[in-house]
C-alpha cells in the first residue's frame, strides 16, 4: 500500500478522520463499480488508494470543503 500523508487528507475532510474514511470508501466503490478514474493510475492500483490519490490531489472533496477548491469567481 502507497503512504498517504494524513497530515494533508484530513484538511480535506474538515479534520475528521470519519469523513474522510467514508468519503474514500464510498469512491473506493464508484471506481469498482466502473466510474472512470479522475487521476493517472495504474490499472493494477487499488480502488481505496485511487480514491485517497484523488481526494489527495482535490479531484473528490467533500461538499463543505468544496468551496477551498472551487476556480475563483470572475467579477
Amino acid at each position: 500500500m502507497v503512504y498517504m500523508p494524513q497530515e494533508v487528507l484530513l484538511p480535506k475532510a474538515e479534520g475528521n478522520s470519519y469523513k474522510l474514511i467514508t468519503l474514500a470508501s464510498r469512491r473506493a466503490l464508484e471506481l469498482a463499480n466502473g466510474a472512470p478514474k479522475l487521476i493517472e493510475a495504474p490499472a493494477n492500483e487499488k480502488y481505496a488508494t485511487t480514491a485517497l490519490r484523488e481526494i489527495l490531489m482535490a479531484r473528490v472533496v467533500l461538499k463543505g470543503v468544496a468551496e477551498q477548491y472551487a476556480p475563483a469567481k470572475k467579477k
